[in-house]
């Protein structure tokens, strides 16, 4: 059976990672990359590096130092002009329509800073604002009609289960009930299935961030679910696997993220 192969991965700096980006396509060969926090301009995205290994095909929206979705493609698609989301335009949505109709939007959600306080914090109210924005694209697009795939760094883990101690962690941005429920809010709107939990249900742990300020964060498994892969009720049939791919924490120099595969029938 044929399949596509799409990987989703916030590079935290993709001119950092070629290297590891090289060993992570020869290792899994996907079809598709969705990176995000690309943190360079336009002109300097490193397409020569990527063309280098097989990739011909990109939708690049980066800014200088900060931000940034990109992708790159085996496979020829077409490509709608870049949606601004908040009313800034900060690099953090491209989308394309893939062979077979499946339609890729890749997200990197605002982090929300360190106060989980809309009114005191400016960083998290554009957060919730970004989510709600989603949820109601998700609906008013009617998403569901059609092969859509969301990947991305929401960056929230809405589950109980997706971090490593729910209780210490509940009034931390990234894991509030508030965040929750505008996650929730999204699946709702979008009629979207959690591809990586239809696999691994809860309880079981299941991370794709270990921070970098403890050093020990990986080997004591003190993880987050941030990263995310969202089917369309449509697509999520031909969803044969998720992969998350979590050597890659342990190579020189890491992304504090790890690649996420979805293989597509």
């Amino acid at each position: 059976m044929a399949k596509m192969r799409i990987a989703t991965w916030n590079v935290n700096s993709i001119r950092q990672r070629l290297d590891h980006l090289s060993r992570f396509v020869a290792e899994h060969q996907p079809d598709v990359l969705a990176m995000q926090e690309t943190k360079v301009a336009d002109e300097l995205f490193p397409v020569e590096h990527l063309k280098g290994l097989g990739y011909r095909f990109f939708v690049i929206h980066g800014q200088k130092s900060y931000n940034g979705v990109a992708i790159a493609s085996r496979l020829p698609f077409t490509a709608p002009e870049p949606r601004v989301w908040c009313g800034k335009d900060d690099r953090r949505h491209a989308s394309m329509l893939l062979p077979g109709y499946v339609e890729l939007h890749n997200f990197y959600v605002p982090s929300g800073g360190p106060d989980p306080d809309p009114e005191a914090n400016p960083r998290f109210a554009h957060k919730l604002q970004f989510l709600e924005e989603m949820a109601a694209w998700a609906a008013a697009d009617q998403i569901h009609k059609r092969k859509v795939l969301i990947v991305g760094d929401l960056n929230v883990a809405p589950l109980e289960w997706d971090v490593w101690d729910h209780k210490r962690l509940v009034r931390s941005v990234g894991h509030t009930p508030g965040e929750s429920r505008a996650m929730e809010k999204l699946w709702a709107a979008g009629k979207l299935v959690d591809a990586p939990r239809h696999f691994t249900p809860a309880p079981e742990q299941l991370y794709s961030w270990w921070g970098y300020r403890f050093p020990q964060s990986f080997e004591k498994n003190y993880g987050w679910r941030l990263d995310h892969a969202l089917a369309s009720p449509k697509l999520m049939p031909q969803v044969k696997a998720i992969t998350t791919v979590k050597d890659t924490r342990t190579w020189e120099k890491p992304s504090d993220h790890v690649p996420i595969l979805v293989d597509i029938a």
